[in-house]
């Protein structure tokens, strides 16, 4: 197969989470630059990181890059890539676009030519006036940085972080690969267990498990690259078997979230069970000043309440003083709590071992870790 260069976006302060997915799948030579990773990889790569990647929000095909400082430019080099080598007679291909510091700024101009260069490129090579557009999907994007064009396919069609379990959810969701990004980077491993006090409709617990049995993200969805003519089903049914054969169906693990709405439990649960997860999640309504544990060495990952309105500000300090007290007499434990609230760690008395700045939708937040003992080697 050829060698093609892909792209996996990735929310900021993400990408090395990224990174570390695509080392882990094989692939080497990467780039990591803001809020994507590129590497180089055969057509079976688009279906493998589809597939299995937790954290990535897309995976892009690139078809060419260069630069361009005029619109003629633009046309010429989008006419001269060998479009035909993907898209069919009857692709269907909208053109979306950005530009950023670029002299091309008109992205609805820039998105027009780069459709008109590639219909003048597949009337040369399928003989014909006019396309349909009726058949397989290939949203393509065309995006400038300082003058420098890329052109890419999303072979992922819908973003990956709709895994295809999560129909219910709470008021304020948190998206299933931020909820992966943050366990991610906990190193929590299926080994210690797992608790997240405001699960809300259960997506970090949901992920844990995921992870904890091996199970890819994508197995229960679609994509856009499984319609395409130049990836043959084999490849896909290959792809999705090998992805079945690999889930842990014997691991027994320690997963378990509450929330004091019960209502949005019953939503956790029908979400775990199309999860194929509900059996490895313990779900328990009460108020976090009720949660306790007897074990050992385990890590809690959660995303409580931010307290955005003013009205709110007192009742979430008063809910973060409440977590610090239920979690101080678990002295081997780590914790990692995600909140855009300012004042946290004076809420939670404690100041944190580390922050990260991320990116919870378009909210800024820190990821404040509390790292505690290591476990002991078994």
């Amino acid at each position: 197969m050829s060698r093609l260069e892909l792209i996996a976006t990735a929310t900021f302060a993400m990408e090395a989470v990224v990174a570390r997915e695509l080392k882990e799948l094989g692939y080497t030579n990467l780039t990591v630059e803001n809020n994507q990773v590129s590497f180089r990889a055969d057509e079976e790569a688009i279906a493998r990181c589809n597939l299995w990647l937790r954290v990535a929000d897309r995976v892009k095909l690139v078809i060419g890059r260069f630069t361009a400082t005029s619109f003629d430019m633009l046309f010429e080099l989008t006419k001269s890539l060998p479009w035909e080598e993907w898209l069919p007679a009857n692709a269907c291909f909208p053109v979306q676009g950005k530009s950023v510091k670029s002299q091309l700024f008109s992205v609805s101009d820039c998105q027009a030519i780069v459709k008109k260069a590639i219909v003048e490129r597949l009337k040369q090579k399928y003989h014909k006036q006019w396309f349909p557009e009726d058949g397989p999907l290939f949203p393509i994007e065309v995006a400038l940085l300082k003058d420098v064009v890329t052109l890419t396919v999303d072979t992922s069609g819908e973003a990956l972080h709709k895994r295809g379990y999560r129909q219910l959810v709470s008021q304020a969701p948190l998206r299933e690969t931020m909820a992966a990004g943050l366990i991610n980077l906990s190193f929590w491993n299926a080994d210690r267990p797992f608790l997240d006090p405001f699960c809300g409709s259960g997506t970090l617990p949901i992920e844990a498990a995921l992870m904890a049995r091996n199970i890819a993200p994508g197995l229960k969805r679609d994509f856009a690259a499984e319609q395409w003519p130049r990836l043959p089903k084999k490849l896909w049914q290959r792809v999705r078997q090998e992805a079945d054969d690999a889930i842990d169906r014997e691991r027994q693990v320690e997963i378990m979230g509450t929330d004091i709405d019960g209502e949005i439990l019953k939503a956790a649960r029908q979400n775990a069970e199309r999860a194929g997860v509900l059996g490895d999640i313990h779900f328990q309504q009460m108020p976090v000043s009720e949660v306790r544990s007897s074990k050992h060495y385990g890590v809690l990952v959660t995303n409580p309440p931010y307290g955005e309105r003013l009205g709110d500000r007192l009742a979430v300090t008063q809910l973060y003083q409440e977590l610090a007290k239920t979690l101080r007499p678990l002295e081997t434990w780590s914790f990692y709590i995600l909140t855009a609230f300012p004042e946290f760690e004076r809420a939670f008395g404690q100041r944190a071992d580390r922050r990260r700045k991320l990116y919870n939708g378009d909210l800024l937040c820190q990821y404040y870790q509390y790292y505690g003992p290591r476990p002991p080697r078994s």
